[in-house]
């Protein structure tokens, strides 16, 4: 898989783009290394040292020439030597991940005047293929498997880090390539912190126990929350647990291609705050997600943007009651012009362990 030919289209009045990132090198090539990648409308190349020219040669193939770098022909060198043999004198830059250092650097060398495209490659993939959306998938796959076995052994006793451990145990065994981001595993009090690092305190029975995890397969990330309680909960936490739920249902109908993100989240916050709990929700309803845990666009109040065709972005309302317990349930949806349509297939009804 690789996109050149689709970045390629994308560059309009820019005669070449050079990917530095390793999210962006993998979009674009396919393959993930140490490396950076020059395309133009004429051809694409991929500079990287010894270690990685034959892997890089098998992933990317014939989609890119592949220049191998030395302490003679360091980065500079070789990518001046293609944008003088294409007479390019502009060249795109990441300008949103390139280091200020590296920057200095490469505009000092580079025979190119250099200019930034960050947002090209932002809007290039915030728009899943099949292929992609395929990957997302078989990622959240492995995720609900170790979701299924991790609540057949959740009881009182076991500590967070326990839970968060085996969830990564879980997940390698079942295929992942890694955690898509340390795993997130919160009891009791613990809970009403919505990104909670999972310490050694032991889960006690009638508690909420929050798990927010998710892997790689195939260079593409997952990510889901379930939270489950050991032991019956109490009417207060049937109440919250059956208001996020609500709620995360509502912005997952309001979810659709030319509806702003800030409306989708709206959709969402308005079921917590009618039901008395706006103040114990903070965070937006939900990310873009892909190659990275993160991306755009965002399901938040700050983007009045029309989601696009094809993005891929998380459900994951909540409520979090200092001192008491927290609440939060995700799901990962592709949102189409006829509507989302969930990846994650995971029951999120509430989980009496």
């Amino acid at each position: 898989m690789n996109h050149i030919a689709r970045i390629s289209q994308a560059l309009g009045n820019l005669p070449a783009i050079l990917l530095t990132s390793d999210s962006n090198c993998f979009y674009a090539t396919g393959f993930m290394g140490e490396g950076m990648a020059l395309i133009t409308r004429q051809g694409s190349w991929y500079f990287t040292d010894s270690r990685y020219t034959e892997a890089a040669g098998k992933a990317i193939g014939d989609a890119a020439v592949i220049e191998q770098i030395s302490a003679q022909r360091p980065f500079t060198v070789c990518i001046n030597d293609v944008l003088t043999a294409q007479g390019i004198r502009t060249v795109g830059y990441e300008d949103a991940n390139l280091t200020v250092a590296a920057y200095n650097d490469l505009s000092a060398k580079l025979k190119a005047d250099m200019v930034g495209a960050s947002d090209l490659m932002k809007d290039l993939r915030a728009v899943k293929d099949a292929e992609e959306i395929r990957r997302l998938t078989a990622a959240q796959r492995i995720a609900e498997k170790a979701l299924d076995q991790i609540c057949r052994e959740i009881q009182p006793g076991m500590t967070e880090k326990h839970i968060a451990a085996r969830l990564t145990y879980l997940m390698m065994e079942y295929g992942a390539h890694k955690n898509s981001f340390d795993p997130i595993v919160a009891s009791g009090p613990n809970g009403s912190m919505p990104h909670a690092v999972p310490t050694d305190r032991q889960v006690q029975p009638g508690e909420f126990v929050t798990m927010d995890f998710g892997c790689i397969y195939e260079g593409y990330c997952s990510d889901m929350t379930r939270t489950v309680c050991v032991g019956e909960p109490t009417e207060e936490m049937r109440k919250v647990y059956n208001t996020v739920l609500e709620a995360q249902l509502a912005g997952i109908a309001a979810a659709k291609a030319g509806v702003s993100g800030a409306d989708i989240d709206g959709a969402a916050r308005k079921v917590i705050e009618d039901a008395g709990y706006g103040q114990y929700f903070g965070h937006s309803f939900g990310h873009s997600l892909g190659i990275d845990i993160h991306e755009a666009p965002n399901n938040a109040p700050s983007n009045h943007n029309p989601m696009p065709d094809g993005a891929v972005t998380s459900a994951e309302p909540g409520i979090y009651i200092p001192g008491k317990f927290g609440v939060r349930i995700e799901d990962v949806m592709v949102i189409k012009a006829d509507g989302s349509h969930l990846i994650t297939e995971a029951p999120k009804a509430l989980l009496v362990l």
